[in-house]
């Protein structure tokens, strides 16, 4: 029996070596994410997590753990999810700055042919950002693939205040949910 990680995030599979998984499998689900019309944020990753864990659940023995995850980042109503330009990666930063958000995790599970899925989210509180420190923060090219375009683990740390939540959400990854999940399962981490 393995547990497989349904994800090619490294910070996904950075939380799930820095927790020593025994048995760890890592095979990042290939289909293309449709995120369902008019979803909230808890049920729009949700189902994407559902989506990538039973895409990868399908090659599997069914005694595998098929864990998905799918991270978005909530302000004002809109999504943000991972930019596709340098641009809006800018745009989503000038959002974010001086405000509040909320980052969402879906997680799936799907074991022994039963599939079941949670999400977490986390409160992050930005301090106000100049155009100069966006720029510079965007030209190091670490918000391209980085929901909300940043990573509150590497250097936007700089720019975050206050969390209020699991911190690991919003590196894309809610371990205690993670880990509570599994326990209903049988399956000990720790």
């Amino acid at each position: 029996m393995s547990i497989v990680l349904a994800s090619g995030s490294p910070r996904r599979r950075e939380l799930m070596e820095m927790l020593d998984v025994k048995d760890l499998v890592i095979i990042p689900a290939r289909g293309e994410e449709r995120p369902p019309d008019g979803a909230a944020p808890g049920e729009l990753v949700m189902a994407l997590a559902a989506a990538k864990a039973r895409e990868v659940a399908a090659g599997r023995a069914a005694e595998d753990t098929v864990i998905g995850a799918d991270t978005v980042v909530w302000i004002d109503g809109q999504v943000l999810g991972k930019p596709h330009s340098e641009e809006q990666a800018g745009q989503m930063l000038r959002l974010l700055s001086g405000n509040v958000h909320e980052v969402y995790t879906g997680v799936c599970l799907i074991k022994d042919g039963e599939e079941s899925s949670r999400f977490a989210v986390t409160k992050v509180h930005f301090r106000p950002l100049s155009e100069e420190e966006i720029g510079t923060y965007v030209k190091t090219g670490e918000p391209m693939d980085k929901a909300g375009a940043y990573g509150a683990q590497g250097k936007a740390a700089l720019f975050v205040r206050g969390i209020e939540g699991d911190f690991f959400n919003v590196m894309g990854l809610p371990l205690c949910l993670l880990g509570e999940m599994l326990k209903e399962r049988g399956i000990e981490v720790l």
